[in-house]
């Protein structure tokens, strides 16, 4: 993509004397000139200039004058530098009205920075990223992530809240849809991913957006599943299972990270300076920029920790919190803190040097408006190649369930398809949750796409029922068109709205009478094909005993229902895994492959062993399943060394032959257990996968290297450390994968 060349802010003339030297402040710049440059720049602020650049607000605040004191209007607050960035200001002509009245009438012409939520796609939808988890693979969801920032960059956007890299084995949480699911491993290779993808080679490029890695810490263990809820854990479950992404976000470059609503054992993270100060900065010796959770400062008090909202401010800020997202705390109660002496000075500037780092590089002080121009915003957004990559994203994270009889895929030739259920014809549910720019008039819906496909004489639509709600009015017209069609394509699930943040179920059945329309419908002795839109596993044992098969489409994005019908028909042969266990019921929650064992592992032929009475243990669906329109034989598992040391590289191989009449792609995964250790240990962890393509009948070796990494953990002391011992290899297409080997690791630490 061109670039758009605008001239610096010293061109312009917008530097006072003196400030020349924040010119300095760009990639091309050495590190400690661009220092320099902040120093001599804050050296110039005002204390109400630099609490400013810790502000950040909405764009209705500055509106209404609500940022300012009384009588402000709101440009006269940006041209006081009272703010430093914006929360959910998008569109060119809005971003550069607001960011030409920070470069001219403020006094030091310090940019904004724009901040939006850009989490599956911008005006252009990916599959929601549970879904993209599930393709296992991460360069597709890094393009997703590309485009993404391509069209947000375009529209004025320099900072976007993704990716949630947040672990979660709770399916009540509705947020699991903003995440990569249950495992680190597999969340920790989506989670740098996608700040690549985000991010791009150079920050100061205008096609790349900042990313934020989100949340900090343990936001996805919340207590119930409720959201903003209270976690607690050990300290190896929080080192070797909820902070993994993190760190690998911020190995991948990560220029910014969001505290997350939660306590954590008794602290809320926005004043956690033990893991964001210490951790995050001392240890992991990162140095990008903490923003709080919308309000997450305020919020300090309803913890019970903060008196009031200066006390709150402070431990945040101390904490290392470095931008308040609409609370307006730093700016309006610590000026008293820090000029009573209470809060050091020094507490505020190195946020504030952390600002403006961050704002120098993304380039804004020789760009402020980062190449966003109208002619460029009209062309970069919903092209017809963004559209053929999201299509292309929603068939490679499709999973197929159950399919009975090779029920699916369905014949080109077919006759009349009953196309039936509340969403069949729903455009919201096919962006999902957090569309970023989204519209549904964009979107494809699955009836439209086979009524373009098929003909309109060939399909019949009835909606059958709502989401919610008792009302079975549309029974009799749902069921008289099964009966006069040759197949029925049932799409259920919930709403858009029934998941992500502030979106909780204490159940996981399908919600309202859907289940019972599946029943009426099973019941014409008509073949059913149930498609579920959804975001989080639901328990839908019932719904696969109603169908002849079972398709999790989840919330697709905006080629959604192109992508369904690719799959139905036999275009795409999907391939996608479940990247979250489906349970039973919900009684099962949580649940989740790497378990650990029990003194009484579950046996059904021994009472006094962990288990239920009323359902057995086992998932509905594991961890990485999925099925295929053809099939795969898995032999000649190889190891390359039957020992090795701690430090050594551990070679395994495997053949996977299709067996099956069609090519398809297959998600060879690889776990392995430690059997015996110091502490107890997971049963099975991922810990490699290729998604290969195969012909009808080609074999293929796929090879793993497995090193110190991977066999590393958390000890009692909390020292990492690999201990001596066995280690089980299993190697398949799930987290169930039954061919096994073994070696041994003869040295410690």
């Amino acid at each position: 993509m061109s670039r758009v060349v605008i001239p610096s802010l010293v061109a312009f003339g917008l530097l006072l004397p003196g400030y020349a030297s924040a010119a300095e402040c760009n990639a091309s710049a050495t590190p400690a000139r661009q220092k320099a440059a902040i120093h001599t720049l804050m050296s110039r602020m005002t204390l109400a200039e630099k609490l400013g650049q810790l502000n950040q607000i909405g764009r209705q605040a500055v509106a209404t004058g609500a940022a300012g004191t009384q009588g402000q209007s709101g440009d006269d607050v940006i041209a006081a530098g009272g703010v430093g960035s914006f929360l959910g200001v998008r569109g060119v002509a809005e971003t550069r009205h607001l960011q030409e009245i920070a470069v001219t009438r403020s006094r030091l012409k310090i940019p904004l920075l724009f901040a939006d939520d850009v989490i599956h796609g911008y005006r252009t939808t990916f599959p929601v990223p549970l879904a993209e988890a599930g393709s296992f693979d991460p360069e597709m969801a890094e393009r997703s992530a590309r485009i993404a920032a391509v069209e947000a960059t375009a529209s004025g956007i320099h900072w976007t809240y993704a990716p949630m890299v947040d672990i979660a084995r709770d399916p009540r949480w509705g947020r699991v849809v903003e995440g990569s699911g249950e495992d680190p491993y597999l969340g920790s290779l989506m989670a740098a991913a996608r700040v690549r993808g985000f991010q791009g080679r150079d920050l100061t490029a205008h096609d790349s957006l900042l990313a934020t890695a989100k949340h900090f810490v343990a936001y996805g263990a919340a207590e119930g599943g409720r959201d903003y809820n209270i976690a607690s854990m050990s300290p190896q479950t929080l080192h070797d299972v909820y902070l993994p992404p993190f760190k690998a976000a911020v190995d991948a470059g990560a220029g910014s990270i969001m505290a997350s609503f939660n306590e954590l054992d008794g602290t809320p993270m926005h004043a956690n300076g033990a893991l964001i100060n210490g951790l995050l900065r001392k240890q992991w010796r990162w140095n990008g920029l903490v923003v709080s959770d919308y309000t997450g400062v305020m919020e300090l008090m309803h913890h019970g920790i903060a008196d009031n909202r200066a006390d709150a401010g402070e431990r945040a800020l101390r904490a290392g919190v470095d931008v308040d997202m609409v609370s307006e705390i730093y700016a309006k109660d610590l000026p008293q803190r820090v000029s009573s002496g209470h809060l050091p000075l020094a507490v505020v500037d190195a946020s504030v040097e952390r600002v403006l780092a961050t704002k120098c590089r993304l380039g804004l002080f020789d760009d402020p408006y980062h190449g966003a121009d109208v002619a460029r915003e009209r062309a970069s957004i919903l092209t017809a190649e963004h559209r053929r990559a999201a299509r292309d994203a929603a068939g490679r994270s499709i999973v197929l369930l159950k399919n009975t009889q090779e029920a699916l895929p369905l014949r080109k030739d077919i006759g009349k398809v009953a196309v039936i259920g509340p969403l069949a014809d729903e455009p919201w549910a096919m962006l999902g949750n957090w569309p970023g720019d989204g519209k549904p008039e964009d979107a494809v819906t699955p009836l439209a796409a086979l009524k373009k496909s098929l003909g309109e004489r060939r399909v019949a639509y009835a909606r059958g029922t709502g989401l919610l709600g008792d009302d079975r009015s549309g029974f009799d017209a749902a069921v008289a068109e099964a009966k006069s069609s040759d197949v029925v394509l049932l799409f259920v699930g919930e709403g858009p709205e029934m998941s992500a943040e502030a979106a909780s179920r204490s159940s996981l059945d399908l919600p309202g009478n859907q289940q019972a329309l599946a029943d009426a419908l099973a019941a014409t002795g008509k073949p059913v094909i149930a498609i579920l839109l959804n975001g989080r596993p639901l328990s839908v044992g019932k719904l696969a005993d109603a169908s002849s098969a079972l398709v999790e489409a989840w919330f697709p994005g905006i080629e959604g229902g192109n992508a369904i019908g690719d799959v139905l028909f036999g275009d795409v042969n999907p391939a996608a895994r479940l990247a979250i266990t489906f349970p039973r019921n919900v009684g099962q929650v949580p649940i989740y492959y790497a378990h650990k064992n029990t003194g009484r592992p579950p046996n059904a032929g021994e009472k006094y062993t962990s288990k239920y009475i009323d359902v057995p243990w086992t998932p509905l669906y594991p961890f990485g399943f999925g099925l295929s329109y053809t099939t795969f034989r898995y032999d000649g598992l190889k190891i390359a060394s039957p020992r090795i040391a701690a430090n050594g590289r551990q070679k395994v191989s495997v053949a996977v032959t299709n067996t099956g009449k069609r090519a398809g792609d297959e998600v060879v995964q690889l776990y392995l257990r430690d059997e015996v250790a110091s502490v107890t240990r997971p049963l099975r962890q991922l810990r490699g996968f290729r998604r290969i393509h195969l012909d009808a009948g080609e074999s293929r070796v796929v090879e793993f290297e497995l090193g110190r990494e991977d066999y590393a953990f958390h000890d009692a002391a909390m020292h990492k450390v690999v201990e001596p011992g066995r280690f089980d290899v299993f190697i398949g297409g799930s987290s169930e994968a039954t061919l096994s080997g073994s070696f041994e690791v003869t040295a410690g630490r």
